[in-house]
């Protein structure tokens, strides 16, 4: 085991702080990486606090992992020391459920082990995130990172952009394809970036006039304002695809009625209990309320090296470690564009 710098919560309402960490010793498929750069994930705040009630303390967060190869195992074949890789929310899986096998990790019918909260699968011992200096993965769970993308604004692709390009490659979103992002925020700003990307004609759906010129610069062709009731009927049946990236309790009502015929709404933002909505909404044109959260590690993979073609990133404010709680209440009030990422060469600053 290594001794390890990290920054953690040690109870609901304690917010982070400087904390000591155990790194395992290699085993053979292992890839130990220095942490270059973390994203700030709204889930990190969420179990930080034990938002959802499931917490271990001492916790340390962080799913948006860029760094280097500092040593490998025995049997790594993919990596090696300097590599430039990445982390993003699973770090470990049973590998041969039906769902593993199809490239589903995500999925596993076991329960994937997630990069923080979790448990090895070998040894127990509790997972700790990329608010540190350094994490241990076995290969497998290991990603490439581009060599022409910038490594801090890459972070938020492990687990923003991910969310967000799964469900677009998985509802076939491409060329011809009607999509609306709803909500302009760290997970949307990517929505409009990917759908652009993959051929569509890109509508941002916002509640704030002011995002629109942000929105355009992001990709978007159009923006709807979500509180102009005209603006709003006059889009009816208008999208084959809604992304809803709103990480808050909403109501989708007011959005159903846009879809087209066999449209799709998909939630990528909101973890909680949903406002009702009348099921009318859907029969009257066969359309479909669905989930979605990360992708698999070759969908992962896939994003990043189509990030490397185009050139794409996310939007990023660049913070100190010692700035996280700060950043948390910021990120609350949505007062970020569009993504907080820790130089995590401040750690021991």
């Amino acid at each position: 085991m290594t001794a390890t710098a990290a920054w953690g919560a040690t109870a609901p309402t304690s917010g982070l702080n400087p904390i000591t960490i155990e790194r395992r010793t290699l085993r053979g498929e292992d890839v130990a990486i220095d942490i270059a750069y973390c994203g700030v994930c709204h889930s990190d705040l969420h179990v930080a606090r034990n938002d959802w009630g499931r917490t271990t303390y001492p916790f340390v967060p962080g799913h948006e992992i860029v760094g280097t190869v500092r040593a490998v195992g025995d049997q790594v074949t993919r990596f090696r020391v300097g590599d430039r890789v990445a982390v993003g929310t699973v770090i470990d899986s049973c590998r041969h459920c039906d769902a593993c096998d199809e490239g589903e990790e995500n999925y596993c019918r076991e329960g994937s082990t997630g990069t923080y909260n979790g448990k090895d699968r070998i040894d127990g011992s509790p997972t700790y995130g990329g608010y540190s200096a350094s994490i241990v993965v076995a290969e497998p769970f290991v990603l490439r990172v581009p060599d022409n993308l910038d490594m801090a604004a890459a972070a938020p692709l492990l687990c923003a952009g991910i969310t967000t390009y799964s469900p677009l490659r998985n509802w076939n979103v491409g060329p011809g394809s009607r999509v609306g992002v709803i909500g302009l925020g760290g997970l949307g700003h990517m929505g409009v970036k990917f759908a652009k990307a993959l051929g569509a004609e890109v509508t941002m759906i916002t509640t704030s006039p002011a995002k629109g010129e942000d929105a355009r610069k992001l990709g978007a062709d159009h923006v709807l304002v979500s509180t102009d009731k005209e603006a709003m009927r006059a889009a009816t049946r208008s999208f084959d695809f809604l992304l809803d990236t709103i990480p808050v309790k909403h109501d989708v009502t007011p959005y159903l009625f846009l879809l087209d015929k066999q449209g799709t709404l998909c939630i990528v933002g909101m973890i909680e209990l949903m406002e009702p909505f009348h099921s009318g909404l859907l029969l009257g044109g066969q359309k479909a309320v669905a989930g979605s959260g990360v992708g698999g590690i070759a969908q992962t993979q896939e994003m990043l090296d189509l990030c490397g073609e185009k050139g794409i990133t996310a939007e990023i404010e660049l913070i100190r470690m010692d700035q996280i709680n700060h950043a948390f209440e910021r990120m609350e009030q949505a007062d970020v564009k569009y993504r907080f990422v820790i130089d995590m060469r401040t750690i021991a600053a």
